[in-house]
Order: C-alpha cells, then sequence, then structure tokens
C-alpha cells in the first residue's frame, strides 16, 4: 500500500478558490498550482468554476505544467426533489463526461436543498426515498464514466446533521467522501464515523474546526462564508477535531484513498505576498501531518 504521506493532497478552497460572490481575492491559478506542487501534492480537486479550464483538455494541460492530475471535484446536486430527476441526471452526466476525459476518478456530490444553495430542511420519507433512488441513478451514471461517487455531507444541505448522515446510511449503499470538519460541525463523530462506515469511506477531506464558533453557523445566523471569515476553520492539529485518530481509524483498517487537506480559507484582506497567505497554512496543516500523524501511525 503507497504509504500515508505520499496519499496526502490538497484542494483550491486551502487556497481561497470559491465562487461565493464576496468571499474574498482569488489567488492566479498558477500560483496555487505551483504552490502545491511545491509542496510535492501530485493531485487536487478542480476547484470553483473558472480556476480551471472548462474543458477537459485544457484541464489536464493545465495542471500537468505542474505535474499533477485531477481526482474529481466537489458537485452539488438535487437529491431528494423529483420534480429536479432530469436536471440532476443531465448534471451528473456532464460532470461525469468531464471528470472522465480529464482523468478522474471521482465524482464528490454533496445534496443541495436547490441550485441555488437555499437552506435545507429535514428530509420527509418520500424525500429521503427519492434521494436514496437518485444516488443509484448517479452511482451508475459514474460506473457508465468509469468514476466513483463519494457523498459529501455538507453543513447547509440536506445531509447535514448525524441524523441526516444516520439516515442516509441506512436507507442506501452510496459511497462517503469522509469530511472531518463537516461530520463534526453536523454532530457527528469523524472518529466513530472512520470506524463504523469504513466500508463506505471512498475519499477523505481533512479539515479541523474551532467548535467555539459553530453554532452561529448551525443556527442560521452567520453564512458559511462569515463563518470562515472569522476562523471556524484551523490548521489541522490546532482545533477540535481528533484528525489523527481519524487517519488512525482509517489505516489501521486498509484505507489506501488520499487524504486531501481542505481548510477552507477566505482572503479578506487582498493578495498575499509570494510565500505567505495559504501557502503558510497548508504547510502548517502538512507538518503536522508528516511530524505527528504519521509517526503515530508508524508506532500503532
Amino acid at each position: 500500500m503507497t504509504p500515508f504521506v505520499d496519499r496526502i493532497a490538497s484542494a483550491p478552497i486551502s487556497w481561497g478558490i470559491c465562487e461565493v460572490p464576496g468571499w474574498g481575492a482569488m489567488l492566479p491559478t498558477p500560483r496555487v498550482l505551483a504552490e502545491m506542487s511545491g509542496l510535492g501534492m501530485t493531485v487536487t480537486e478542480l476547484g470553483a468554476p473558472g480556476f480551471l479550464p472548462d474543458d477537459a483538455a485544457g484541464v489536464r494541460d493545465e495542471l500537468a505544467q505542474f505535474g499533477m492530475s485531477l481526482v474529481g471535484g466537489f458537485t452539488p446536486l438535487v437529491v431528494h426533489d423529483a420534480a429536479q430527476e432530469q436536471a440532476t441526471i443531465d448534471e451528473a452526466r456532464r460532470v461525469a463526461a468531464l471528470f472522465q476525459q480529464a482523468g478522474a476518478s471521482l465524482i464528490i456530490s454533496s445534496p443541495v436543498a436547490t441550485w441555488d444553495w437555499a437552506q435545507p430542511h429535514p428530509a420527509t420519507a418520500e424525500e429521503l426515498a427519492t434521494m436514496a433512488r437518485m444516488f443509484r441513478i448517479v452511482d451508475e451514471i459514474c460506473e457508465e464514466h468509469g468514476l466513483r461517487q463519494v457523498l459529501h455531507s455538507h453543513v447547509q444541505t440536506m445531509v447535514e446533521t448525524d441524523e441526516d448522515v444516520q439516515r442516509v446510511l441506512d436507507t442506501c449503499d452510496v459511497d462517503w467522501c469522509l469530511d472531518t470538519g463537516h461530520l463534526a460541525i453536523g454532530g457527528t463523530d469523524p472518529v466513530a464515523f472512520a470506524k463504523e462506515a469504513f466500508d463506505r469511506v471512498g475519499h477523505v477531506h481533512l479539515k479541523d474546526v474551532d467548535l467555539s464558533k459553530v453554532g452561529p453557523l448551525v443556527r442560521r445566523e452567520r453564512s458559511i462564508m462569515q463563518s470562515v471569515q472569522d476562523g471556524l476553520f484551523t490548521p489541522l492539529g490546532q482545533g477540535d477535531v481528533d484528525i489523527a485518530g481519524v487517519v488512525e481509524a482509517l489505516e489501521s483498517r486498509g484505507y489506501d484513498g488520499l487524504y486531501i487537506i481542505e481548510q477552507d480559507t477566505a482572503l479578506t484582506d487582498g493578495l498575499p505576498a509570494e510565500g505567505e497567505g495559504p501557502l503558510v497554512e497548508v504547510t502548517t496543516s502538512l507538518d503536522y501531518l508528516t511530524q505527528t500523524v504519521a509517526p503515530r501511525l508508524a508506532g500503532a
């Protein structure tokens, strides 16, 4: 199995790349990719629209300049609303075709309430059944394109709380992107999830959280953007999530997938100077994984 430290990568959001208006400044793509590759990372996710080219050949060519490849990308889908079935199928097919041609392996689906991210509501039994059926359809689309779907539970989506997570686990067999931060925000213990749902884990996002700042977010008093700007996410090892425990639980069972440092960041004071900004925080997270977590794995 490939060593743990060789399966660490990052995502553009760790460099503040987000399509949300007012999120913050956007670093130029070549600088982000150069900083990623300079840290030894050879894989990335797609990022916000406009970060990488819209066509598969362009994505491959852009990443190849930095010795990198695409693993997949975050894909919002409306899976609980039967009226949106065809729109969801069309979007899943569009993304699957792009990712297949770009050499990716995953669609990281996230079950938004509406295409424009309206506030979610507790799913009814009928909506839950529709969700399970649509996850199966998206799985089939992924299989047709040589891809794997992994469900990303996420704050302010239809799979947010621990109750939401457990209901989906119980009603369908979709695989998961274990996002340590969003699970913790929703009230799910990421270590327990890694142990109890190990057979469903196909991808991992490592994100640490200052849980003292979660309340206003889950009460809908602060937006995700505002919470990120308030410092919701910390470098790995500096928040309240047992990052090392999650990695140990997964590695002890033979997980051989990627660990994506996905530390949502917003640049609210303009573009940082070369060698400063997100690079420093990602380096801090990487150091935690290589200097603290990896030795614990070796001594286990």
